[in-house]
């Protein structure tokens, strides 16, 4: 179903993939939309037990697409460096491919301290109110992984 890599000199392990998942600040979310046409978001994210979790509002373009068609793409970049007198650039990249689903009540709290402990770990007891204040507000989905792939020129 997913095509081999083109360049796979250049493909890491599975392993290096979901590392660079776990330390990228962000990623990009691509959705499909009921007109057809793809959707892609950058989104705060965090790996909670494989699944790569976001919060969002309770409205908006990108859950209007989850709902309507669940599979996603979710890219991470993670270190970059151009190299402008090679022409080139050293790069480390993830790619996943997966449904997309509002998490569990249950998981909803440990996404969001995840999320607080991977952005503002020095402000935990803040996130703590934070989460408490603004949590009915907020949306939580979580992304099944259902193929990963890496790439890197380093």
């Amino acid at each position: 179903m997913f095509q081999s890599m083109r360049r796979s000199d250049r493909e890491i392990s599975r392993e290096e993939a979901l590392a660079i998942l776990e330390k990228a600040e962000y990623g990009v979310l691509s959705t499909l939309g009921e007109d057809g046409y793809p959707y892609g978001i950058p989104v705060s994210h965090v790996m909670v037990d494989g699944k790569i979790c976001f919060h969002c509002a309770m409205e908006g373009k990108k859950l209007e697409n989850m709902k309507h068609h669940p599979k996603v793409s979710f890219v991470a970049v993670g270190h970059t460096q151009v190299m402008p007198e090679s022409f080139g650039t050293k790069f480390e990249s993830a790619m996943a491919f997966g449904t997309a689903k509002e998490a569990a009540p249950e998981d909803k709290q440990k996404i969001m301290e995840a999320i607080i402990d991977k952005y503002s770990s020095d402000f935990r007891t803040g996130g703590m109110k934070y989460i408490a204040a603004s949590g009915p507000k907020t949306m939580v989905w979580e992304i099944t992984v259902e193929h990963l792939s890496g790439k890197a020129k380093r």
